[in-house]
């Protein structure tokens, strides 16, 4: 489908780690930082080893945290060099989600953390409207995972990347589960099996350093073919469900930097349509979605952001033979979410150093559209190829001026559809 390189392991890494629960632990040090300021949950983070920043969190908002003499509940509180700081580490709580027998395509799995290949339309973890069926219900009945509180009356976690880290909301339980995919995008989620891995597996979220690629059908093609953008995305001020790319916004705090590159690998009808490879550098909420929104090449069966069947129709429907048609209404019709799968997912093992990289194909209904708009932009440049070689039969005296501009017309579109 496309050239991934994929380094599975063979076997089970030697190295094991003792799980431990790390409750009562206590910090009692004095900030020292550079300059500046720096988030309560993110300094605690790094003092303590082991631990993840959801459990940090959630020890603040029990009141478990003292600065300076006073008592701090909120995780975003800042410190700075010289504050006080004691803390005690909270209990594991027990799981609200319930264990369900879900199949489950396992890629990979060792005592400390599994690969899932997830399919399109599952929601990755509990949550209000979506209480069972979710991944976590699934690996729940399959394995354990460290236990994980939910908490009422929580802010939000605004300095976490909302694809890369894990924080509770109410009545929310992610046990395990380190980054998240829409549940619409099928693709590679890693999920920790025990808190240390859950901590070494987020901090490699953090600094970026996982390799995440992805593959997408846009409705026509990026131009130019192959780049990088460097747009903020924040809340659509228009629709609180969307996100959306924000040039320029990220000094007044209204988005938050976002950077994503992107290459074309094929050009499908005849331009209608692209297979694109994305590499992210940061893993903000909808990121590529609404990147390629902002390029003005919505992924195709993205309704929320501009792919809409009908703009993908008229697009594709005259780039395509006739014999084509139907079914390419047909496959049209029925995409009901986003063209794009997580096709590629490396990381450092959490227990043995190891560098491991998985790689999937795509399920089938994006499979068969991708065969379908290959094959059929092919027979279209091979018949335009047909037409060009009789109009050059034809003496150049003879062509009028339609002649001349079906000529144009068709080089031009072979032009892009070969690109």
């Amino acid at each position: 489908f496309v050239t991934a390189s994929s380094a599975t392991p063979n076997s089970t890494p030697e190295t094991t780690t003792t799980r431990v629960n790390n409750a009562g632990v206590k910090l009692d040090e004095t900030v020292s930082v550079s300059k500046g300021k720096i988030r309560l949950d993110t300094w605690i983070s790094s003092r303590v080893d082991g631990v993840s920043r959801a459990r940090v969190q959630s020890s603040i908002r029990q009141g478990l945290v003292i600065v300076n003499g006073q008592v701090i509940d909120k995780v975003s509180h800042n410190v700075k060099a010289g504050d006080e700081v004691h803390c005690t580490i909270s209990k594991l709580q027990p799981l609200r989600a319930e264990p369900e027998d879900i199949p489950l395509d396992i890629v990979y799995e060792d005592q400390h953390v599994l690969v899932v290949n997830k399919p399109p339309h599952m929601v990755v973890h509990p949550a209000p409207g979506n209480p069972k069926g979710t991944l976590v219900n699934g690996i729940l009945h399959h394995c354990s995972l460290p236990c994980v509180a939910a908490y009422s009356n929580q802010e939000e976690d605004e300095d976490s990347d909302d694809e890369e880290t894990f924080s509770d909301d109410e009545g929310m339980i992610r046990p395990g589960i380190v980054h998240r995919l829409d549940k619409g995008t099928s693709g590679l989620l890693v999920v920790a099996k025990d808190e240390h891995s859950h901590a070494h597996l987020a901090e490699q979220f953090k600094l970026h350093t996982i390799e995440r690629v992805y593959i997408s059908l846009t409705t026509g093609v990026p131009s130019p073919s192959q780049g990088r953008i460097d747009v903020p995305i924040g809340r659509d001020s228009n629709n609180r469900i969307r996100m959306a790319a924000i040039p320029g916004s990220l000094s007044r705090g209204r988005a938050r930097h976002a950077a994503s590159r992107y290459k074309v690998v094929e050009t499908l009808a005849g331009g209608g349509s692209a297979l694109v490879e994305w590499r992210l550098e940061t893993g903000r909420t909808h990121q590529i979605r609404a990147h390629a929104k902002y390029m003005g090449v919505p992924l195709l069966g993205d309704e929320v952001y501009g792919g809409t069947k009908s703009m993908a129709l008229s697009l594709l429907q005259k780039r395509v033979s006739r014999s084509d048609q139907e079914e390419i209404i047909e496959l049209v019709s029925r995409m009901d979410r986003p063209c794009l799968h997580a096709i590629v997912l490396g990381f450092e093992h959490p227990c043995t150093g190891e560098i491991i990289k998985f790689s999937c194909p795509p399920p089938p209904d994006l499979a068969e559209i991708v065969g379908l708009l290959r094959r059929s932009g092919r027979e279209m440049v091979t018949t335009k190829l047909c037409v060009i070689f009789s109009l050059n039969l034809m003496p150049r005296a003879k062509w009028n001026n339609l002649s001349i501009l079906v000529y144009k017309l068709i080089v031009s579109d072979i032009d892009s559809a070969v690109a």
